[in-house]
């Protein structure tokens, strides 16, 4: 399967693999918001912007909430996880509609930096083919640095410095578990789940979720049986 994408994809990216792939190793993705109406794009920068957010600067429980809800597999796979798609791709089937996707960290990440917005096969197989060409060229540290520094937490909010100062009012290296846990239950659709934000208390679908986060953080060894006790009784600072 790999080697088949490689392949077809190869022929089909032509100035989005090889060197500009490489150049997300040494330069920066910077999203540039346009509005609620228009779709927020990226470009490459070669200097440092001044708000990007080392990943030794993001708490580790943080960060380990992310990638438990986002992608378990995170450091396992090779760009992408064969498993997830496979599932995926059998729910999908089962519900006649699209209802799951299966993109791991480093499949958003060339999403969102080097391809449209549109969702075709072709862009797909482009997809996976940069995100292989990626882990190799980039490496893991690098990719999972771009994507917390280019995920959408909410409408005009992107990367988690902005996340953490607008739900929390804090630095991303002072995050809690609960609180890493609540910005990766926003991940998947950031406007609509952040109603909990506005409302001041968690809806039932985020309680849940954090939650269910929180338990996966157990079982991969982010924080241990006794903070996961302490950390589901906390109320959020918005919530107080």
């Amino acid at each position: 399967m790999r080697f088949v994408i490689l392949i077809v994809a190869g022929a089909l990216v032509g100035c989005t693999g090889g060197a500009s792939v490489a150049a997300l190793k040494t330069q920066y993705p910077i999203v540039h918001y346009h509005g609620p109406k228009a779709p927020a794009t990226v470009t490459l920068e070669k200097s440092r912007p001044a708000n990007w957010v080392g990943i030794h600067d993001v708490s580790k429980v943080a960060v380990g909430a992310i990638i438990v809800s986002e992608d378990w597999a995170f450091y396992q796979h090779q760009g992408f996880d064969p498993k997830q798609m496979q599932e995926a791709f059998k729910e999908n089937l089962e519900e006649h509609r699209y209802v799951r996707g299966a993109s791991t960290i480093t499949q958003q990440v060339a999403r969102n930096v080097f391809l449209d917005k549109g969702k075709t096969m072709l862009r797909k197989i482009k997809e996976l083919y940069i995100a292989i060409r990626m882990e190799k060229s980039v490496g893991k540290t690098k990719i999972l640095e771009s994507y917390l520094n280019i995920a959408e937490w909410g409408e005009g909010v992107f990367g988690i410095r902005q996340a953490a100062e607008t739900y929390f009012h804090k630095n991303p290296r002072d995050l809690t578990a609960k609180e890493g846990a609540f910005l990766a239950m926003l991940l998947p659709s950031p406007k609509r789940y952040s109603q909990s934000f506005r409302a001041k208390h968690l809806t039932d679908y985020a309680e849940s979720t954090v939650d269910d986060i929180l338990d996966k953080m157990v079982q991969a060894d982010y924080i241990s049986s006794e903070e996961r006790a302490t950390e589901g009784a906390s109320k959020l600072s918005f919530e107080l």
